[in-house]
């Protein structure tokens, strides 16, 4: 039976998260997200609180939560702004979860402590200019030579790109199977920033999440030694599939706590604004909206809380993840373009914080699969399409 009520230790880390995005975050945010301004500072509170090691073991030097805390913040962070769920969507969900899983040894005290710790930020790099959920489309090319493996190639739209220290990069390691779309031709591989070749830069001109950093990687002869191999060759895409699953979880809760953003935004601004003669809360259509937002929330909520359950229980979930996040990012979208109703012309303007909940609301709808993606996904679960196997699970169970 699965149980919602949450720990002492789970509670102490939704408050941790919580205090930390109002007290160091909400004051400077509408600022920095005016002028695109990413406070690389952020990274080092968080990993000061141990946010940044939040679901990872404390022998690699983490904080040792589980699935259930890491949703906790990240949908306390996103409530405050869509930028601080991100970091935890790369660093943790993308990126250590999956170098603890799949990593050997030496590249977990190598690459995972330090992150764990908060010493190094990491990112994953998947998407590409010409290649986003059609992960076989990416052009990446990996060519081995004596003990290194030799990268050419360009990442787009990675987050922390421009700033991060550790990069999961994938790319191909067989053109045969390249050509013939044959995912077993796809390796992944552990890249260190300042790797001669390797150059990254800052996406600008970005619709929403402004205070965060979004930006290209290319590689250029870039050696990378051979030991820097995650997993086996030809097991990319299967890596790739997992960190999906790990990070749709952080987007989900994410999502989440920007519709009950929206909520409390729009419930304030309907107590107060009046017209009519009367509070617009009175009003039945602006009523409609806000129990839209709260339902839509409770439901949210319970998805990526049963998602998280699966997770912590070490059984798979990518059907259930990916519900979760195909549910809350809908749900946000829609949320926050009811809040931008519901302050009317006021809305519409940087004055309140809503107009900045729909900006940043729409990149979760197309990035970690887009919704059509995962409409497809659910539909084929339901048809029988799709069965899901067995797979690897990041955070130890019970039993280990």
């Amino acid at each position: 039976m699965i149980d919602f009520t949450l720990s002492e230790e789970q509670l102490m880390i939704q408050k941790l998260a919580r205090d930390f995005a109002q007290k160091e975050v909400a004051p400077k945010i509408k600022d920095n997200d005016q002028k695109a301004f990413f406070d690389k500072n952020i990274l080092t509170k968080m990993a000061e609180l141990g946010i940044l090691g939040l679901s990872i073991p404390t022998k690699y030097g983490g904080s040792g939560g589980d699935y259930i805390s890491l949703g906790l913040a990240c949908e306390e962070l996103e409530y405050v702004d869509t930028s601080l769920r991100v970091i935890l969507s790369v660093h943790i969900g993308l990126n250590s979860l999956t170098l603890l899983t799949w990593g050997t040894e030496e590249q977990k005290q190598k690459y995972l402590v330090p992150q764990g710790k908060g010493i190094k930020s990491a990112t994953f790099a998947l998407t590409e200019p010409n290649a986003g959920s059609d992960v076989v489309a990416i052009e990446t090319k990996a060519k081995k030579d004596g003990n290194y493996w030799i990268l050419n190639g360009e990442k787009m739209w990675i987050s922390l790109a421009d700033v991060a220290d550790h990069f999961i990069i994938f790319a191909w390691t067989d053109q045969e199977k390249r050509k013939k779309r044959d995912h077993s031709g796809i390796s992944c591989f552990i890249v260190e920033r300042g790797l001669p070749g390797l150059t990254t830069a800052t996406i600008h001109g970005k619709l929403g999440i402004r205070a965060g950093n979004t930006g290209s990687i290319s590689m250029s002869d870039v050696r990378v030694p051979k030991e820097n191999m995650l997993g086996q060759e030809g097991e990319g895409f299967k890596i790739s599939m997992f960190a999906l699953d790990q990070g749709r979880y952080t987007v989900a809760a994410g999502a989440t706590g920007l519709v009950r953003a929206c909520l409390d935004a729009s419930v304030k601004y309907a107590n107060e604004r009046k017209t009519f003669g009367d509070v617009i809360g009175k009003h039945q259509l602006v009523k409609e909206m806000i129990a839209d937002m709260a339902t839509s929330y409770e439901i949210a909520h319970m998805l990526w809380l049963r998602a998280g359950w699966l997770k912590n229980t070490g059984q798979r979930s990518t059907k259930e993840t990916s519900l979760a996040k195909m549910y809350a990012c809908d749900a946000s979208e829609r949320a926050s373009g009811n809040a931008v109703q519901t302050y009317g012309a006021y809305g519409y303007s940087d004055e309140y914080p809503v107009e900045r909940f729909y900006r940043n609301c729409k990149g979760a709808v197309i990035y970690e699969g887009s919704r059509e993606i995962h409409k497809l996904m659910q539909a084929d679960y339901v048809l029988g399409y799709r069965i899901d196997k067995p797979t690897r699970c990041s955070l130890p169970t019970p039993e280990e």
